[in-house]
């Protein structure tokens, strides 16, 4: 069986309101949060799970709140001696503008999106102002979407995972690793959404729903399924992978 390692690359940040990511819990309190793209090392092809900002902010302070430093797609993926022509597969959480704007660089990966997450970008709710469809414009054009129906294997040791928890087509990614299966999110979450602090499972909650979901208690639901299938649980903004540089 193939095994792969795991390489956070940070490719951009957000600071918003806490709650933005723990369901109604940290009103108030101001939390920036890491923006990936992860490399999974191991088969011999270059694969990504999403492709961050296009421009993202790097600042010291951005830098300082999270922990790592904050890349260029170019910088991040010349870490791994990678240029963006070089990359093989992206697999897309979801299609959201901070997780695919780096996409047309690729030009020659295939690029995996659940249906749902098409539907969305070309006809986005009014309340869901963060689909963009010229991000993915022209590698439709291109015909390299290859679009994801249900749960499947992209790659021996990849699996993705229909969790529309954040957004209708969100799909997790089970990757087989050295130490266990880990999961990367399909929802925009951190650590805290899966271990909560000692008040939230007072009162019996055992996850925080994703502070931007589909729906409340569909959400709690998805997030305890992927808590219950990881080996190792990567929720999608947790700070602390940005000063990881690989995870096994």
């Amino acid at each position: 069986m193939t095994k792969y390692k795991i390489h956070p690359i940070v490719i951009g940040t957000k600071i918003f309101d806490k709650t933005m990511m723990t369901y109604q819990f940290g009103y108030g309190k101001q939390y920036t949060i890491p923006i990936y793209s992860w490399y999974l090392e191991g088969n011999g092809k270059k694969i990504l799970v999403d492709t961050g900002e296009m421009h993202p902010i790097q600042s010291k302070d951005r830098e300082l709140s999270i922990g790592g430093k904050i890349f260029t797609f170019e910088e991040g993926l010349n870490r791994w001696n990678l240029k963006p022509e070089d990359i093989d597969i992206i697999i897309h959480t979801h299609l959201h503008n901070d997780h695919c704007e780096n996409d047309f660089k690729c030009s020659n990966a295939i690029i995996f999106a659940h249906e749902k997450e098409l539907e969305s970008i070309h006809n986005p709710h009014p309340l869901d102002y963060r689909y963009l469809e010229d991000y993915i414009s022209d590698v439709e054009e291109n015909g390299q979407i290859q679009i994801v129906t249900k749960d499947m294997e992209i790659e021996p040791g990849i699996r993705v995972i229909h969790t529309p928890a954040h957004t209708n087509g969100g799909l997790s990614v089970a990757i087989d690793t050295f130490h266990g299966l880990a999961v990367i999110t399909g929802c925009c979450t951190i650590e805290e959404n899966f271990n909560p602090p000692k008040e939230i499972r007072a009162m019996e909650m055992d996850v925080i729903p994703p502070g931007t979901h589909v729906n409340t208690y569909d959400s709690y639901d998805i997030l305890m399924k992927i808590k219950q299938m990881a080996n190792i649980l990567i929720p999608l903004h947790e700070p602390k992978f940005a000063s990881i540089e690989t995870i096994s």
